[in-house]
């Protein structure tokens, strides 16, 4: 188009319009590019811009403006599109070019010249010898130079990557022909297309063009494009389209108020993709399963669910991600969110519902988690799948664990549309009421009723119920448990006892242990065992008479009895109740063979029953409690370490009752083995107000007494002791071996100066561990008593405690007993008895790995020699830390004052106290003065 010269131009052309098209957004610095290349034109230099971008990111819209500005600017414009339908059509691009060439009229005054039909320099077939074929090229040139002779011009050509072959000839032939010409040549491609032709693409655009790659509408101008306001809901908008204008209309179309835009999509953006991918082999389907298995998505399972050979997938995905359809990645997946909901859109609902079972079931047979199968079962709908059924129920159950109830929810719903039996239907039914007791408590009850109404077996039912009662074990889940127990026992009481004791006896565990006070009463369970002749329930008759026996801390011979009776079966779910395995491993710590065998009943290869708990753990958690028990403190250590680890994992550190045990247990190991940071990183990472309803709450109020007594905080140490006991005393718990409070009570007792409390806990310490009789319990206890007694009394507790602990196998209380009796025989002025006690105690401290029982053991050893090597110096035979204190009490320092001037406690001053009135034969410090003086002056003789 020829327009008059401005005479406000320098170069004496039209001047560069600034105007910008109406409704193009965000375009303004691709725009600026392409007219930045006017002025060369004008100037009469042909130059060439490349417009590359996605397919639908907006490369025509550009190629449009581009040339309505270049009109305003006085250039001839011809634009040409390419188009798949018809790159088999010799000329077809050239032919539109040269119509928009030769249909313009001429300038005012300028002779009209005859405008020959396109047809007349194109022909319809490809030129068949060489002098058709130069003819033909040379009349394409002359029309583009006649144009240009008459002014600028400016030839624009969309998606040249579909122009027929013939047509790309003559661009490549006339572009070094125009490079005097006022010519601008604006060419827009699809991104990563394979040129496959004879021409390349820098041969019809010259070999340095102007290259535009065009990206996504930022947020701003997304908002602008949706008409809403600027914010989340746009950023949102921008994620899922990625600022794709196409896909940002086709989005604008279906907004709606409230809609979600990671949800939206469009079956005709679907349904133009799969037409457009048509043209590669394979593609079309490649793309559906990408939609499809979506994360999921990886290259062997691609090309299954589409059905093709490796190869062949391989190159439809090489070409997706090309053309930017496909991430660059190792697990492609589509560019775009709505591109993949419009694809599944584009799918008809039967067919996609067949892929998603499909997928499902490859993921099932590559080992994918249940979830991420149980997502793929989730789209495949009013298809019959029952291999799905346990897969949901398991997914289910892992998205409890994770914190997503409404995802188990939907699971539990969708494997409830299942051809199911009534056992099935009834254990599903009691899955979800748990997974909406945590989103609605308020419609549990209805669907464990729901559940009820479908019992059609006594003996399925009870199983189904108590399989519950295993699997909710904390707080408010352990209530659902019960009052869904309650209901189900009603049911079926009418069936004997022979059909309800099962559940009775698992409610009666889940009520001890959910109680903060006295459990139930346990006469009301003997009443019913005389008609009972199953085997299996005298086993668990067994089992409940040992957890009695344990909880009234009464004979510990009859407990190992019951419990090896309970043991003598091969039915674990006695053993895998929270309380019932927290008491029996506390008791069987000390008895290897029924540990071993309890660790073979625990350590099955299916999953607890319990979903906070890993596969394996209980087990493991066994064989850790049991290695303490010996004090082989380190392997105890690695095996709690790495149970704490998996429930960190699952986030339920806090509030499994085995996971709370484990980690009290770590806590208490680690104050033995010295680590006092991994106890205190251990204990913070624990919501300690969430555990207070368990009952291993109250091994965890032990562990953290241990670890405050332990570095520098006696006075809460003590008051968490004493905690721990009022807790189990009003939970009717007697077992002194559950956790031994009161003999640590005693010792922190003694280290703040309260003589008489630890007296006191000492002595009701010792009557329990002698009423129990188990050697490691018996021989802890007479340690305590030895401790608090500074007279003979105290030696011969102490050589008792190592005559019972010698036959043990309980070594890291041996070597706390061969402790304290060389201390005291030291301080009796027994150094060479002491010296061979302290020398046991060293070694067999330092086999456990109790480096702080080691250290101290050792410090005394080096005292007690000291001290016999200097006895020969001294009349009364005072070690030097005696001599110190005694002199400094007989200069008028009270007890505390010589504590705190030598950084001991007042318990160690006063022993130390005792010893130097014994060895002078005098009984108390009023006589110091005279008995050191008598003492120096003999020395001086």
């Amino acid at each position: 188009m020829h327009t008059e010269v401005n005479p406000e131009s320098p170069f004496g052309r039209p001047s560069v319009p600034k105007r910008r098209a109406a409704g193009l957004l965000g375009r303004d610095s691709e725009l600026d590019t392409i007219t930045g290349l006017f002025r060369a034109a004008l100037h009469g230099r042909a130059v060439s811009a490349v417009v590359v971008g996605e397919f639908g990111m907006g490369k025509s819209s550009i190629l449009t403006a581009a040339g309505e500005l270049a009109e305003a600017a006085g250039f001839t414009v011809a634009i040409a599109t390419a188009s798949r339908l018809e790159t088999h059509l010799t000329g077809g691009v050239g032919r539109q070019l040269v119509e928009g060439l030769t249909h313009v009229p001429p300038g005012p005054g300028s002779p009209r010249p005859r405008t020959p039909h396109a047809a007349e320099i194109l022909p319809d077939h490809p030129p068949r010898t060489e002098q058709e074929q130069t003819e033909a090229l040379d009349a394409f040139f002359h029309i583009v130079r006649h144009a240009a002779e008459q002014g600028p011009v400016f030839l624009g050509i969309d998606n040249i990557h579909l122009a027929d072959p013939w047509s790309m000839r003559c661009l490549a032939y006339i572009r070094h022909r125009v490079e005097q010409l006022p010519v601008l040549v604006v060419l827009t491609s699809l991104i990563g297309h394979l040129q496959t032709g004879e021409v390349a693409l820098l041969e019809m655009s010259g070999c340095t063009p102007a290259t535009i790659l065009l990206h996504g509408l930022g947020a701003r101008h997304v908002a602008d494009f949706l008409r809403v306001s600027p914010g989340r809901f746009a950023e949102e908008c921008r994620e899922v389209t990625g600022g794709n204008p196409f896909l940002l209309g086709a989005l604008r179309r279906r907004l709606v108020p409230g809609m979600d835009p990671d949800t939206a999509g469009s079956a005709m953006i679907g349904e133009v993709l799969r037409v457009r991918m048509h043209e590669y082999t394979a593609a079309p389907k490649m793309l559906e399963a990408v939609a499809i298995l979506g994360e999921d998505a990886s290259f062997d399972l691609l090309a299954q669910l589409a059905g093709v050979d490796e190869s062949t997938a391989l190159e439809a995905i090489d070409t997706m991600v090309r053309v930017r359809l496909l991430t660059d990645s190792h697990r492609p997946s589509l560019t775009y969110r709505f591109v993949r909901n419009s694809v599944l859109a584009d799918m008809p609902l039967a067919t996609r519902a067949v892929t998603q079972s499909r997928a499902a079931r490859l993921l099932h047979d590559a080992g994918a988690a249940p979830e991420r199968v149980g997502v793929h079962l989730l789209e495949a709908t009013a298809i019959r799948i029952p291999w799905a059924v346990d897969v949901l129920r398991l997914a289910a159950r892992h998205s409890v664990v994770e914190g997503d109830p409404e995802l188990a929810v939907r699971f539990l719903a969708r494997a409830l549309e299942e051809r199911l039996s009534e056992r099935k239907r009834m254990a599903i039914l009691l899955q979800l009421a748990h997974a909406e007791f945590h989103c609605d408590p308020d419609s549990a009850p209805a669907r464990v009723r729901e559940a009820i109404d479908h019992i059609d077996d006594r003996e399925t039912a009870a199983f189904v119920a108590t399989a519950m009662i295993l699997s909710l074990c904390c707080g408010p889940d352990a209530r659902l448990a019960i009052n869904s127990a309650g209901q189900f026992a009603a049911r079926l009481d009418a069936g004997g006892p022979d059909a309800v004791w099962p559940l009775l006896c698992m409610t009666y565990l889940a009520e001890a242990g959910s109680r903060l006070g006295p459990p139930p009463d346990f006469r009301d369970f003997e009443r019913q065992w005389a008609p009972l002749n199953d085997p299996a329930a005298q086993q668990s008759r067994s089992g409940l008479l040992a957890l009695d026996t344990v909880r009234g801390g009464k004979s510990s011979a009859n407990a190992v009895r019951h419990f090896g009776e309970a043991l003598s079966g091969e039915q674990p779910e006695l053993f895998e109740q929270p309380y019932f395995f927290t008491l029996a491993t506390a008791a069987l710590a000390d008895e290897p063979a029924l540990t071993d065998k309890l660790c073979q009943v625990l350590d099955t290869k299916r999953l607890p029953w319990d979903f906070h708990v890993p596969k394996g753990a209980l087990a493991t958690l066994a064989r850790g409690i049991a290695l303490q028990a010996g004090g082989d403190l380190v392997r105890a250590s690695v095996h709690y370490e790495s149970l704490v680890r998996q429930f960190d994992e699952r986030g339920v550190t806090s509030r499994c009752p085995i996971a709370v045990l484990c980690a009290a247990r770590l806590i208490e190991v680690s104050v033995d083995l010295g680590r006092h940071d991994v106890a205190k990183a251990v204990l913070d990472k624990i919501d300690f107000g969430a555990t207070q309803a368990l009952f291993t709450h109250n091994y965890l109020l032990y562990a953290r007494g241990r670890l405050r007594a332990a570095t520098g905080e006696p006075e809460l140490g003590y008051e968490d002791l004493r905690g721990c006991g009022r807790r189990l005393e009003h939970h009717g718990m007697r077992f002194p071996g559950f956790a031994p409070w009161r003999a640590h009570a005693a010792r922190t007792a003694l280290a703040l100066g309260r003589t008489d409390a630890a007296a006191r806990l000492a002595e009701e310490d010792l009557e329990a561990a002698e009423r129990w009789g188990a050697p490691r319990i018996l021989g802890g206890a007479l340690t305590t008593a030895g401790l608090v007694r500074e007279d003979e009394e105290g030696e011969r507790l102490l050589t008792k405690a190592v005559d019972v602990l010698g036959g043990s196998t309980a070594k890291l209380a041996l070597a706390e007993a061969l402790t304290e009796l060389g201390v005291l025989q030291a301080r009796h002025g027994q150094a060479e008895k002491a010296i061979g006690t302290l020398r046991a105690a060293a070694e067999s401290s330092k086999h456990c790995g109790a480096r702080p029982l080691a250290r101290r053991a050792a410090e005394a050893l080096r005292e007690a020699r000291t001290s016999l090597t200097t006895a020969k110096d001294n009349e009364h035979g005072l070690t030097k830390q005696e001599y110190r204190i005694a002199l400094m009490a007989s200069q008028g320092l009270t007890n505390r004052e010589i504590a705190e001037a030598l950084h001991l406690t007042r318990r160690t001053v006063e022993l130390h106290l005792s010893g130097a009135y014994r060895k002078l034969g005098i009984t108390g410090r009023t006589e110091l003065c005279s008995a050191l003086g008598r003492s120096q002056r003999v020395d001086a003789d």
